[in-house]
């Protein structure tokens, strides 16, 4: 793998996991020493993620992590929500039995999680469970668009999820998709998925989020 290529995957993981946040800079001349390379992959890296909307230049501050306003927000998190039904629909069609019941035991893994409501645990244990299900669904184009569309809105699912304490809820959710898929119900698998990653779940507690979203992530 090229190094601009590991570059750009390893600051859209620090994107996505929070580790950089909208406003915030990337550090050319850090990502230089870490990679021990020149300016040029670290360049090509950037303009890679700007062109995917990852990233802006500003002026005088250099690249920084993009932001979105609101309106963009829920176009973009509603379209994240129709993907993974998507991807839900073919894992449903597609997983094997073992891979069936490796979801199954993912979701069981994390059930002392979801009871404690720990929202940082409940993380990678989510992000397992949806892996699963992306590689389920044998489409790697479709997880590639998906990863990109959480990079962009990690940040803001991520406070919506801790101020409305929603792990106990999500782990449920997770239990009905398990049920589907092992019914390979692929309809109901698809339906419950895009409710589950939908904005809200009703235009008040949407409107909630919006009025809690702290306003220095907001473009």
């Amino acid at each position: 793998m090229k190094a601009a290529e590991r570059i750009r995957l390893s600051i859209e993981e620090s994107i996505r996991d929070g580790s950089l946040l909208p406003g915030d800079a990337v550090d050319e001349q850090a990502l230089m020493q870490t990679y021990d390379v020149s300016r040029t992959p670290v360049r090509e890296a950037l303009l890679q993620l700007q062109a995917q909307g990852l990233v802006v230049n500003l002026p005088r501050a250099g690249m920084v992590v993009a932001k979105m306003d609101v309106g963009q927000l829920l176009a973009m998190w509603e379209l994240l929500a129709e993907l993974e039904g998507i991807g839900a629909r073919l894992a449903c069609e597609r997983m094997t039995p073992a891979e069936r019941e490796e979801l199954a035991a993912i979701h069981e893994r994390a059930s002392a999680v979801a009871r404690r409501e720990d929202a940082q645990a409940w993380q990678e244990h989510n992000r397992r469970f949806h892996e699963a299900l992306y590689q389920g669904a044998r489409n790697p184009y479709l997880r590639q668009e998906i990863l990109r569309m959480r990079s962009r809105t990690g940040a803001y699912r991520r406070h919506a999820f801790s101020a409305f304490g929603q792990t106990a809820l999500s782990w449920a959710q997770h239990g009905e998709m398990v049920e589907a898929v092992q019914a390979q119900d692929a309809s109901r698998a698809a339906s419950l998925m895009t409710r589950h990653m939908s904005p809200g779940q009703g235009s008040a507690s949407f409107a909630s989020f919006i009025a809690a979203l702290p306003k220095h992530l907001l473009a």
